[in-house]
């Protein structure tokens, strides 16, 4: 009884407080000072189409490289806690066999669903998309080949060095930034280019194949880890 009413309690709380803000809720009309700023000269100063890739890789650059290390920790938690311990005996466990036509549509949809995670992350800075939502899609299609395959070989030591050299090259080019150009992340430590096509927005590019890279690998190394650790239960 005091549980439930503690929850009751909590919840009118939550309603109170999300209806004072509904109720004082203004829209604003016009952009604040940085964001106006981020509008106005986000396409002389990076060069790229998509304003949002913009402030994500350049102007908040470093909060990027902070969700990416909170990503990597995430794995490497899941990765350490799932880590698996053989049976003594050595005992095969016994896998649930899956349907042909799974099996098939897997060999034909993960090919498609790779290329276009790449062409996501490759085309980030021209068009809505970019590193983390490329990464997840290349990710999901791991997901779909693990899902329809028994035994997926999946090389983690291969994961593991694209994901650190993803980092590290990551974490270079944000360097390279501060010396050669004007800040960290500086995507004009190359040429802008032509605006609108692939080869433009200096460095911006690189640092979304990079972070594609990134993610992708991690989050198909948490998933390969969940499916070995069934397996073995």
């Amino acid at each position: 009884m005091l549980r439930n009413s503690l929850i009751f309690i909590l919840i009118l709380g939550l309603a109170a407080i999300m209806f004072s803000i509904f109720v004082d809720y203004t829209p604003k009309e016009e952009l604040g000072p940085v964001a106006k700023h981020y509008a106005d000269n986000g396409k002389d100063e990076v060069g790229a189409a998509n304003l949002v890739t913009a402030v994500v890789v350049t102007y908040r650059g470093l909060d990027t490289l902070g969700e990416v290390s909170i990503l990597f920790l995430s794995a490497a938690i899941i990765g350490f806690f799932l880590k698996i311990k053989h049976s003594d005996n050595d005992s095969i466990p016994t896998i649930k066999r899956y349907s042909e036509i799974l099996g098939t549509g897997a060999k034909i949809l993960v090919p498609i669903i790779v290329l276009l995670g790449t062409y996501v992350f490759i085309n980030g800075h021209l068009t809505p998309g970019g590193g983390f939502q490329g990464g997840a899609i290349i990710a999901s299609a791991f997901v779909l080949m693990l899902i329809a395959l028994p035994r997926p070989a999946l090389n983690h030591k291969v994961l593991s060095f694209i994901e650190s050299f993803s980092g590290l090259s990551y974490v270079i080019i944000g360097l390279l930034g501060v010396f050669i150009a004007a800040g960290f992340l500086d995507n004009q430590i190359l040429g802008l280019g032509t605006f609108g096509t692939i080869l433009s927005a200096g460095a911006v590019p690189v640092i979304y194949i990079l972070i594609g890279l990134k993610v992708g690998t991690e989050l198909t190394g948490i998933i390969g880890n969940l499916k070995e650790i069934q397996n073995e239960e």
